[in-house]
């Protein structure tokens, strides 16, 4: 039989955690449907559930001197509302594409990186914020870049014994803006076909400072596009669409499935990161005048 362990501490959780096999419960919006697969293939068993939802302290978007940390339990319905600075537009749009608002206001960030889908949508954007993973267990803590947690298809490096309990996102020097968009087969409730986020820092001289963009979707996991990035350091922010070629797409290694070929799953991502870099200017355009 299934047992169910709901911990009033992080240090009860973990315990737990180190002691037995479990499927950890945050917003169970991934948990609950994918039992129901199981089900219906005739897979009846089920790890033993750790549900972190009473541990307090885990479902606050804090700031400190050099970063913001997101904890494991905020939702995307959270963040949306949250007054945060520009530099997290791009996830707060993806929040907006992640199903509907009752999935929203029940699935966490931390969910959707952990579940480790090459379509999560929130995937990209961590990825083009620096964003690094908070893991813990009985042994301490550690943090590690999204990109390096990401180790696989639908894999992490998070161990056995390990729960994540946080995310942790670096200032900006400058003002910075995140943005992201979304292809799928239709506009509310779909799967993505193709994503590209990005974040770009902007200097007193209407140039790109920094930039760092990825895709999803197109890969086993999400990818930053390290090659464009290079190109766009120092570009007038005008000029930047057209900088965008074929080859910076060249790592990526998308799929043929039902949902699109391969050819137009690179084709669609150069055209959504032109989009999305054109976008930054109108951006701009819009908060000087």
């Amino acid at each position: 039989m299934t047992a169910y362990f709901r911990p009033t501490s992080l240090d009860e959780a973990l315990a737990i955690r180190a002691g037995r096999e479990v499927e950890i419960i945050a917003g169970g919006t991934d948990v609950y449907p994918n039992k129901a697969t199981r089900a219906g293939w005739g897979r009846m068993a089920h790890k033993d559930v750790l549900d972190i939802t009473a541990i307090p302290g885990l479902d606050r978007i804090e700031e400190a001197d050099a970063r913001w940390r997101i904890g494991c339990l905020v939702t995307w319905t959270k963040l949306i509302r949250s007054s945060l600075p520009a530099l997290f537009d791009g996830l707060k749009a993806a929040g907006r594409e992640i199903g509907g608002q009752q999935i929203q206001n029940r699935a966490t960030l931390v969910g959707n990186l952990c579940t480790a889908s090459p379509a999560g949508d929130g995937i990209p954007n961590l990825i083009a914020l620096d964003a690094e993973v908070e893991i813990a267990s009985l042994r301490g803590t550690r943090v590690e870049p999204v990109e390096a947690f990401l180790d696989g298809y639908r894999h992490t490096s998070c161990a056995a014994d390990e729960i994540v309990t946080g995310l942790c996102i670096p200032k900006r020097e400058a003002e910075a803006r995140g943005a992201f968009l979304k292809l799928g087969a239709r506009r509310y409730l779909v799967i993505s076909i193709v994503m590209v986020a990005g974040v770009v820092e902007i200097d007193s001289a209407e140039a790109i400072a920094h930039a760092r963009v990825a895709a999803g979707a197109c890969s086993p996991v999400a990818m930053r596009l390290r090659a464009l990035e290079a190109r766009l350091m120092g570009a007038p922010l005008g000029a930047v669409p057209a900088l965008i070629r074929p080859e910076d797409f060249a790592e990526l290694s998308p799929l043929d499935d039902v949902r699109a070929s391969a050819a137009y799953r690179l084709a669609a991502a150069e055209a959504l990161m032109r989009d999305l870099l054109a976008g930054f200017a109108d951006w701009r355009e819009r908060r000087a005048a």
